[in-house]
């Protein structure tokens, strides 16, 4: 245990400092600090040493040299159980500091302000408090280092309990979180300074640092005999509120589902979406959730077993009931009504999810792991307005057409490529896709189709990418599609359009591509 006798405390979040330090001052600890901190505490009726005082060196160079001093670091460098560290400290006069309260300058809040200058930047490169965060966290034996405020009911909890003191278990945690914090803050520092380019910034720095922390261990990975983790924030955009712990393919699965329904988030309508193996295997929108399920579940009444649903609106009794008759691994909402949740929790097995659009909407890098490195992309949250597209045939789609073809896009886009979507104005009735062609998913759909008894007369398909042949369309229309949503851009588009036109059908280029390999 190591007994905290006088502490140095300077923050720049100070949120629930105040509370925190009248614990310390409970067990008489002397208060060391400096700038806003000792103004924040001297205000509250807290006795502050300043930092100048302590050292015996007046703060100079505008406040970016004040704690750099032997007096801060040996106090806390020094081993108590080390009688030559002790003898040295007591020579130079050298007091010992048992706990550093620092948080670090808002670099990264400072950089992401879009009139943030190199200045301003500059400036907010702290220098004082990771080399006093890392000296801390270094002797955590003997020292505590707090950085985050989320710590403070945990730490002053424990020296109530400890006569003041604090347990070296605490202090190796702490540590480690303090040695992620500045990891991270060097990294964010570096990535920012490497993406200026001639007074510039560019969108991918030289570098790309990435520090999670881990959420939780996996039972195992996409197979039984691969280890996983998962790592950062993922349960910041769901939560799980029932069922056993999360597989590495439920999140897959989850995370497939949730961007694919960002696309219905602010929609008027209900929208159910049934997915398996990180694919679509039908989407329904209606007045109310139990009807948007019924026609996302016609779409294919094989595939969803096992599989994956999520909704825009609140999961209610009746679609619980329905639901209830199928084997499903997690149902996700953004609520659950009361009764709706009772009666889904009677099953253990089954994982009930809260998700937040707001947070899921914040993701804006997509990172993929390749050998020896990894990926990184701008997320693809585009979503063209098949209205205003380029219409390319001599025939206008409908206003019916239209809304297919605006309901397809939103589903094609999160099919694995090659991708296609027979479509109605509110439901999918087949999906073709992970196809080595861009026909070959019509033909897979169609068939597809024909097995479970759904017509594609009148429907509209939506293509993730070009057609590069006039194949493709060719077999659409013989399926029964009336009108094509793709993005153009091939060598025969003239070919494609022309076959269009001979068949009557509609089409409209958006010129965005959605690919997802």
């Amino acid at each position: 245990m190591a007994k905290i006798t006088r502490a140095l405390v300077s923050v720049s979040d100070k949120n629930g400092l105040v509370e925190f330090v009248k614990t310390l001052r409970e067990f008489n600890v002397e208060i060391l600090s400096t700038g806003g901190t000792a103004k924040l505490l001297t205000e509250a009726g807290i006795p502050v040493v300043p930092v100048s005082q302590h050292t015996g060196s007046p703060e100079i160079l505008d406040g970016r040299v004040k704690t750099l001093h032997p007096k801060i670091h040996g106090g806390l460098l020094g081993r108590r159980d080390d009688p030559h560290h002790q003898q040295q400290m007591a020579e130079n006069h050298i007091q010992p500091i048992d706990m550093v309260v620092v948080n670090l300058y808002p670099f990264e809040a400072t950089v992401a302000r879009p009139d943030c200058s190199l200045e301003d930047a500059i400036e907010n490169i702290d220098i004082g408090g990771p080399s006093m965060v890392r000296s801390a966290a270094k002797n955590h034996h003997d020292v505590t280092v707090i950085v985050d405020p989320a710590d403070y009911a945990a730490v002053a909890g424990e020296m109530r309990g400890n006569g003041g003191a604090v347990s070296v278990a605490t202090n190796v945690r702490l540590a480690r979180k303090a040695f992620v914090t500045t990891a991270h803050y060097d990294g964010v520092i570096a990535d920012y300074l490497g993406s200026l380019d001639d007074g510039g910034r560019r969108p991918f720095s030289d570098t790309v640092h990435i520090g999670l922390g881990k959420a939780q261990d996996l039972r195992y990975g996409e197979n039984p005999h691969q280890q996983a983790a998962l790592y950062g924030e993922f349960f910041r955009g769901v939560e799980q509120l029932h069922g056993k712990e999360l597989s590495y393919n439920n999140i897959v699965d989850i995370n497939a589902a949730l961007f694919l329904m960002l696309e219905f988030a602010d929609d008027a309508d209900a929208a159910v979406a049934i997915l398996k193996h990180n694919t679509p295997c039908g989407v329904g929108t209606a007045a109310t959730v139990l009807e948007a399920y019924r026609r996302a579940f016609s779409t294919d009444p094989d595939s969803p077993f096992g599989g994956i649903l999520i909704s825009n609106k609140t999961w209610t009794l009746d679609l619980s009931r329905e639901v209830d008759e199928i084997f499903t691994e997690v149902l996700i909402a953004p609520e659950f009504a009361p009764d709706a949740l009772e009666f889904l929790r009677k099953k253990k097995n089954r994982r009930l999810m809260l998700w937040h659009p707001d947070a899921v909407r914040r993701t804006t890098r997509e990172v993929r792991g390749v050998f020896g490195g990894l990926l990184v992309q701008d997320a693809d949250r585009a979503m063209e307005d098949v209205r205003t597209a380029r219409v390319v045939t001599r025939r206008q789609p409908t206003p019916d057409e239209y809304a297919g073809l605006a309901f397809g896009l939103k589903v094609v886009k999160h099919v694995k490529s090659n991708a296609i979507a027979f479509v109605e104005s509110h439901r999918t009735l087949a999906i073709g896709g992970g196809a080595t062609s861009r026909v070959d998913p019509v033909h897979a759909a169609r068939a597809k189709a024909g097995r479970v008894g759904i017509s594609l007369q009148r429907s509209v398909l939506a293509s993730d990418a070009f057609f590069p042949f006039p194949d493709g369309v060719q077999e659409a229309a013989k399926a029964g599609a009336t009108a094509i949503v793709q993005p153009g851009g091939s060598v025969r588009d003239d070919d494609v359009i022309a076959a269009a036109n001979e068949l009557n059908l509609a089409m409209v280029f958006t010129g965005v591509r959605h690919f997802r390999h």
